[in-house]
């Protein structure tokens, strides 16, 4: 009995586990009263089963690892003045933590000090020069303070991808920090959000003389990089972005006679990005894989050329800590050798993505590959290799239709010489006769 309740016991804990999310988190602040001043964002972590580790950022017993395992899954760093981070975080520590899979949420202001203007750098991203600010001098708050640094963004400037800023909302978005720009040649930054055409990062208390870093659209507001190891960052040029002053302000328009909102659309974005960085919404992955001749139901040690061969590959995305049926319509499959000789479109039916396809004529040793990669989403990647050999000497056709010209060549020919032969023959006893 008390076997049975242990076994029970044991398999609630691995359905639970199974459904909760979270996971080791170390936030590093400022100053602890942050905990206090975004305390309705760290509130929705916690709710979701994350553990949270409060610490600050120049804490000289800062630790990441132990013994060369990594103490923390994921980082939240809202310490956008840190001068130098304490205890073993180096300036490669961060960018390691990146390499190894672990997961950041940055958060800057215009006070930026050089470690996150740094992991920027590492990141593909550049943040704007200590003092600037983004201003628009057209899309401002009516709480601005005159500097007109107080940002409205509205919901059309998200990124149109709900697996990373959920569903959209017309509430806008109120910023006040540093603006970004990203290196045009790193294919792996996502814009999630930017500025209207008449934003521009600049000092708000000095002359424009020079031209600003970054100008218009091209002003990121939230940008997010996924590595090619599926592990995620978010920067954000904003920390208030995600406190609870910018969660229940009502926001307006300073310009015209423009819509009053009597909440932002802060605390849903917060709530969308923070899924996403860690890894709760967008992540798929291979459950298993079959390939066989069509009709047949195991695979066979090699195939043929231009045998018929169904493939099936199962794929799952996980939805509130539980892997579920992914359901796309834009899965390609590709039969590759050195370049691909065949790419079809998978049908999809609760998560099996299957074909029916015919191989070419061509032997050798060839893939099947899914190389899925859509933004939100990660990057998943399956091959299954596979050998297909020629005909063998008993599997040809004995007799070619395009060949019949031939066949009937040679017939008549063997006609022919019967033919010839008898009439010679024949002709040859005749004159015989004749002379006898």
């Amino acid at each position: 009995m008390a076997v049975v309740v242990a076994l029970v016991l044991c398999g609630l804990l691995a359905v639970i586990s199974s459904v909760q999310g979270g996971g080791k988190t170390l936030v590093l602040l400022d100053s602890m009263t942050m905990r206090e001043s975004h305390s309705m964002f760290f509130k929705s972590l916690q709710e979701r089963g994350f553990e949270l580790t409060y610490k600050s950022a120049d804490d000289p017993n800062l630790k990441l690892s132990s013994y060369g395992e990594y103490l923390y899954e994921h980082l939240v760093l809202f310490c956008p003045s840190v001068e130098e981070f304490g205890g073993d975080i180096g300036e490669n520590t961060l960018t390691d933590f990146i390499d190894e899979g672990g997961n950041i949420l940055v958060a800057g202001s215009s006070d930026i000090g050089e470690p996150l203007r740094e992991l920027g750098s590492n990141c593909g991203l550049e943040f704007d020069e200590e003092g600037t600010s983004v201003i628009d001098h057209l899309n401002y708050d009516v709480k601005d303070e005159g500097y007109h640094t107080l940002v409205v963004a509205d919901s059309e400037n998200l990124i149109e991808a709900e697996t990373i800023v959920g569903a959209k909302t017309n509430k806008p978005v109120l910023f006040n920090g540093v603006g970004l720009i990203a290196d045009p040649d790193n294919p792996l930054i996502i814009d999630v959000l930017h500025a209207s055409s008449s934003a521009y990062s600049h000092n708000p208390k000095e002359a424009v003389e020079d031209y600003p870093l970054v100008v218009g659209t091209n002003t990121l507001l939230v940008a997010a990089l996924q590595a090619r190891n599926n592990a995620r960052v978010v920067f954000s040029g904003s920390v208030d972005l995600f406190s609870d002053a910018f969660f229940q302000s009502a926001v307006q328009k300073a310009s015209g006679a423009s819509k009053k909102y009597p909440e932002s659309g802060n605390q849903a974005l917060a709530l969308a990005i923070s899924q996403w960085v860690f890894k709760e919404h967008g992540v798929i992955r291979v459950s298993h894989v079959t390939h066989h001749k069509a009709g047949e139901t195991s695979p066979p040690a090699s195939y043929t050329i231009e045998d018929k061969v169904e493939y099936n590959i199962w794929l799952d995305i996980l939805v509130d800590g539980e892997w579920r049926p992914f359901s796309a319509n834009d899965v390609q499959l590709e039969f590759v050798r050195i370049d691909p000789f065949v790419r079809t479109t998978l049908k999809s039916s609760k998560g099996r993505f299957s074909t029916i396809f015919k191989l070419p004529d061509v032997y050798g040793v060839f893939q099947f590959k899914v190389d899925y990669n859509r933004i939100g989403f990660t990057h998943l990647f399956s091959t299954t290799q596979v050998s297909v050999r020629p005909f063998e000497h008993t599997q040809f056709e004995r007799f070619i239709p395009s060949a019949f010209p031939y066949y009937a060549s040679a017939f008549s020919m063997m006609f022919g010489v019967f033919v010839f032969s008898l009439v010679f023959l024949h002709h040859r006893d005749s004159d015989k006769s004749k002379r006898e």
